[in-house]
């Protein structure tokens, strides 16, 4: 599976919106590629409708959704129309699904980007049982075929910079998606970091000095806006504020 910092792997598929090439067809964006492990399931289903009421929002950090699943296309447009004339959640109804979702039938794409767990599908007591009937011998590779909620933020240059799983059981939260997008974003135009659960607005992180020359004059520094409590840990204004 990819890591943090390869070149996202190239596809080409079919999806909702037609067919997409990735990642030629998205230069000079990000793009949020996602994997939900079935259609008409309800925990995707939430998921979804909360992609879709804030695909808007992404749009403007210029940022593009992309689901996956290995059903078909027509149960993917089978189950969009089911969300957008039948389905309410938390008040929002009629909810159209705008973003492109790929049919990854021969699980393809969801291999090269590590969206399948074998294990993850079954509880312990079902690992045991199948480990045990089979004498340790079961390949739960060959019987999976489920993508777990696997989520890669996807740079304009078509690097991996985030990976994020969940489990099947836990829906995800869009939100915390967003706010890490975010903070990539600024860490790369302003060349800060950003501390434990930042938000736009809040105070950013100084990089480190690499020398203990540059220590020193770290110390020595009394910028407006700066606040370091020692030469590790130096902060200051969002850029953005």
């Amino acid at each position: 599976m990819p890591l943090i910092g390869d070149i996202a792997p190239g596809f080409q598929a079919r999806t909702t919106k037609g067919r997409i090439n990735f990642p030629d067809d998205y230069k000079g964006k990000w793009v949020i590629l996602f994997s939900h492990p079935a259609d008409f399931t309800p925990v995707c289903t939430t998921e979804f409708i909360k992609c879709a009421t804030m695909q808007e929002e992404f749009r403007q950090l210029n940022t593009e959704l992309i689901g996956l699943s290995v059903d078909s296309l027509y149960s993917h447009i089978s189950w969009l129309a089911a969300i957008k004339e039948k389905v309410a959640y938390k008040g929002l109804k009629n909810v159209d699904i705008d973003f492109p979702i790929i049919e990854d039938l021969n699980m393809e794409i969801a291999r090269k980007y590590g969206m399948i767990h074998p294990r993850a599908s079954y509880t312990p007591e079902e690992f045991l049982d199948k480990f045990e009937a089979t004498g340790g011998s079961f390949n739960f590779m060959e019987s999976s075929t489920e993508t777990v909620r696997a989520v890669f933020i996807i740079d304009p240059r078509a690097r991996i910079r985030a990976i994020l799983y969940y489990p099947f059981s836990n829906g995800r939260n869009i939100e915390e998606i967003k706010r890490l997008l975010v903070a990539m974003q600024i860490s790369d135009k302003h060349n800060v970091q950003t501390p434990e659960n930042w938000h736009p607005g809040d105070d950013v992180i100084l990089p480190n000095p690499v020398s203990w020359d540059e220590a020193k004059e770290r110390l020595k520094e009394n910028k407006e806006g700066n606040t370091c409590g020692d030469w590790f840990l130096c902060l200051k204004e969002d850029p953005e504020k």
